[in-house]
């Protein structure tokens, strides 16, 4: 085992939290989201998506979300985008830090989820690299599906390893593997970090896990094994994607945290206002939500 003392977590609720529900959140509220994450110590927040709004009409103020976001040096605000359009409406804000262009390893979900087969996500998002990086933003590349497709089953290992280097070629600033329906276990896990860390030869690696399966958090705690320092998360465990059939909660924000605080691993988070954040987006979301932690009484409370 390589364990950093270390992870970095990125929150993603706003964005891959909120993509999914049919209940219509304020721009106001996703703002507060936001503040709120801050103010429980992230520095990486996934705020919001430039794609088509008639697709995914819940994120449709991503330009108007942008205005409210507080006015933070140390903050990296993260735009996701599918193709060069999204990209330049991204830019154009002036407020987005990095880019995160999203490939997938199957022609079936990379056809339903972004009018692209897999090769051409993987050169959109390539493409997206070269533009951030000639306006002087950082971007990212996360391959979906790579654990599993909902249309095409098992992905094979070797087709993600393949797809993770030409990904890495063009240096972005991290490569992240998404089990975007929630079927990874950490034995596969363990296996496909591992490979996939070997391939991209030290550029950072980022993990995106769905708790669909109950599989998420020990998903986490594989990869973090692995060596993984950057690991995705979303407040309350919201989340889960239009365009993959049964796909899940993300995996929770605060459940995370207690998992690598309790372990030994600093996340930078304050829990108790991680906690208190995911009561108040309860109460916004009307609904009980899936995380754990923000439901159990405080351990240690003293």
């Amino acid at each position: 085992m390589s364990i950093n003392q270390s992870v970095e977590m990125v929150e993603v609720g706003p964005r891959d939290g909120l993509q999914n529900e049919s209940r219509v959140i304020s721009t106001a509220d996703k703002a507060e989201l936001v503040r709120r994450a801050i103010d429980y110590g992230t520095r990486r927040i996934e705020v919001t998506s430039f794609v088509n709004p008639k697709r995914v009409p819940q994120l449709s103020d991503a330009e108007q979300l942008v205005t409210l976001l507080p006015d933070r040096a140390d903050v990296t605000y993260i735009g996701l985008v599918l193709n060069r359009r999204g990209a330049e409406r991204a830019l154009a804000t002036g407020r987005i830090d990095e880019l995160g262009a999203v490939c997938v390893t199957t022609d079936s979900f990379g056809i339903r989820n972004q009018g692209q087969n897999a090769a051409e996500s993987l050169a959109a998002a390539i493409e997206i690299v070269a533009l951030a990086k000639a306006y002087g933003r950082s971007a990212q590349i996360t391959i979906a599906t790579a654990f599993g497709c909902p249309f095409e089953g098992r992905v094979a290992l070797q087709q993600v390893v393949e797809m993770a280097k030409r990904a890495a070629d063009a240096a972005p600033r991290e490569v992240a593997l998404a089990d975007t329906i929630g079927v990874g276990a950490p034995g596969q896990v363990a296996e496909t970090v591992g490979r996939v860390r070997e391939a991209i030869a030290g550029l950072p690696l980022r993990v995106h896990f769905h708790n669909t399966r109950n599989t998420g958090l020990a998903n986490v705690w594989a990869a973090v094994c692995e060596g993984v320092a950057t690991v995705d998360a979303s407040l309350g465990g919201l989340g889960g994607c239009p365009f993959a059939p049964g796909a899940a909660g993300n995996v929770p924000t605060e459940d995370v945290a207690y998992l690598l605080e309790q372990s030994g691993v600093v996340t930078g988070l304050d829990l108790a206002k991680a906690v208190d954040a995911a009561r108040w987006l309860t109460g916004v979301m009307e609904r009980s939500l899936p995380a754990l932690v923000s439901k159990a009484p405080a351990f240690p409370n003293v």
